[in-house]
């Protein structure tokens, strides 16, 4: 008896120790909501949680996706800057889009605002192949024209103003390239291009530059004239007839060539060349030639 009560004392002790050590197990276990949200609230909590989440995954997607460069957003973004003047930042997001989407619609009209972009910042080089590039890659492009265009504008800024033609010395050491590159672009715009907007003002700017470069070839066969290559100085004042008819130093180019032929003793061609300038002037050429024979040099 005194056995079987000593177990069954020993067994409950056993018990009450394995009981608390277990209970302070799982206490230990539990998490913060286990230990102060009773299960039914614990459970909405969790719920809860999970809904947040889920709602802030989507958003975070979708504002990734609204914030993923497309052709149509970087074209958007580079238009409002083109439209804003500010020219430098259109031309950073016309070369990402073209770069990063070649072959979107959006780029073939990027690469046609970049030539624009690009004169008016003052990147006169790369309009030029831009605009190169452009009739190159679409030759059958509606808006063709406007590259020819903006091309020319390029070169006819470039042209030397007045001032420089003031102190210049001897312009026979500076041929005006650019301004016969303009000239070159202006005039596929009006011949090939009639119907086209910037076919007006391209005409207008093709007469200041013909006249320009008349006065300038003018202006060599006088030098050569001067000092006794009489050849030449007929050959380039032809040359100055036959290009820029109509322009007022052709008048002058009539008068180097007949008192060229007058020095080579060329009658025949001297006679012919003097019917035309009286047809056209109506005046005695004699008093022209003797304008000729006097200083070489004059300021135009």
């Amino acid at each position: 008896m005194r056995a079987e009560l000593h177990r069954r004392r020993r067994g409950r002790k056993c018990g009450i120790r394995y009981t608390r050590r277990t209970q302070a197990a799982r206490s230990q276990s539990k998490g913060p909501l286990q230990m102060f949200l009773p299960g039914p609230v614990r459970g909405s909590v969790i719920a809860l949680c999970i809904v947040v989440l889920a709602v802030a995954g989507c958003r975070t997607h979708r504002e990734r996706e609204e914030k993923k460069p497309t052709p149509d957003l970087l074209y958007k973004r580079a238009r409002h800057d083109l439209d804003s003047n500010d020219f430098n930042a259109a031309i950073k997001i016309y070369e990402q889009l073209t770069a990063r989407f070649p072959f979107a619609d959006e780029a073939r009209q990027s690469r046609l605002d970049l030539i624009y972009a690009y004169y008016r910042a003052g990147e006169g080089e790369s309009a030029t192949d831009a605009a190169e590039t452009f009739r190159r890659e679409n030759p059958k492009h509606p808006r063709v024209d406007y590259a020819w265009y903006i091309q020319g504008l390029v070169d006819f800024e470039r042209t030397p103003n007045l001032i420089e033609h003031l102190f210049r010395a001897d312009l026979t050491q500076r041929p005006p390239s650019t301004a016969r590159k303009a000239f070159a672009a202006f005039k596929t715009v009006v011949e090939q291009y009639p119907k086209s907007e910037y076919a007006h003002d391209s005409l207008q700017r093709m007469i200041y530059l013909r006249n320009r470069l008349a006065s300038y070839e003018v202006h060599v066969a006088r030098y050569y004239f001067k000092r006794g290559a009489y050849i030449a100085a007929a050959q380039r004042a032809k040359g100055t007839i036959e290009q820029y008819d109509g322009a007022p130093a052709v008048r002058e180019a009539l008068q180097i060539m007949i008192e060229s032929y007058d020095r080579l003793n060329l009658q025949p061609l001297a006679a012919q060349t003097r019917q035309v300038y009286e047809a056209n002037y109506g005046a005695d050429v004699r008093h022209a030639q003797a304008e000729i024979r006097k200083a070489w040099w004059k300021i135009w």
